[in-house]
């Protein structure tokens, strides 16, 4: 496998099902702005870490980042029809709720190794307004010990796409903020890992603040 490009048959299904399917919807259902997609590297290892609101975060993410994105996504999203096809389609891999799953851990070191973007939501859950408030740390490790540069990136009004009890997403604007890219961590160590989850956080946090 290149290890600087995602496989061809992931790129061809990424592309298929982006310009067929997530695409379209964003673009066209909730009239999706994106700023900053010339922040994004083409190739490379890369560490997505971005706030979270909703299950349609992650193929919004991966569309705007104009490349395969592997998210560990809760096993239960596995089984919602149409959802888990697309996010197998984009790489995502199971992770166990409420456990240190080291399989997936391993899983996406994997990915970086070969090359692919993985995405990291920043707080592990979603929140109900989209801020980030209680940052951890995991994104930071796969980083450093993957030597993988950050990407952080705001996503704005999907905690408003699917309400309690419905089915059928909202036709509601959401935005897409793409930071500058931040260097891998230098070490392992806690204390660094800490100071960088807090920048992703206030960089996320900010322009989340910036809304429509």
């Amino acid at each position: 496998m290149d290890q600087n490009r995602e496989p061809f048959i992931s790129l061809a299904l990424y592309h298929a099902f982006k310009w067929s399917v997530v695409s379209p919807m964003l673009h066209t259902y909730f009239r999706g702005k994106i700023y900053g997609a010339e922040n994004v590297p083409h190739s490379g290892p890369l560490v997505v870490v971005s706030n979270h609101a909703s299950y349609f975060d992650p193929p919004i993410v991966s569309n705007c980042v104009r490349r395969p994105v592997a998210y560990m996504a809760k096993e239960e999203l596995f089984n919602i029809p149409i959802l888990a096809q697309a996010i197998k389609l984009y790489g995502a891999y199971p992770v166990s709720r409420g456990s240190a799953d080291r399989n997936a851990i391993r899983s996406a070191l994997e990915y970086l190794n070969n090359g692919w973007a993985v995405g990291v939501f920043l707080q592990g859950t979603r929140t109900p307004d989209g801020r980030i408030t209680d940052p951890k740390r995991g994104a930071l490790l796969l980083a450093a010990k993957a030597k993988a540069p950050i990407l952080p990136v705001s996503v704005w009004g999907t905690e408003a796409i699917l309400e309690k009890g419905s089915k059928i997403p909202h036709a509601v604007p959401v935005t897409v903020r793409i930071g500058n890219l931040i260097d891998a961590p230098s070490s392992s160590n806690k204390e660094e890992l800490e100071a960088l989850a807090q920048k992703c956080t206030a960089v996320i946090n900010q322009m989340h603040d910036l809304g429509r």
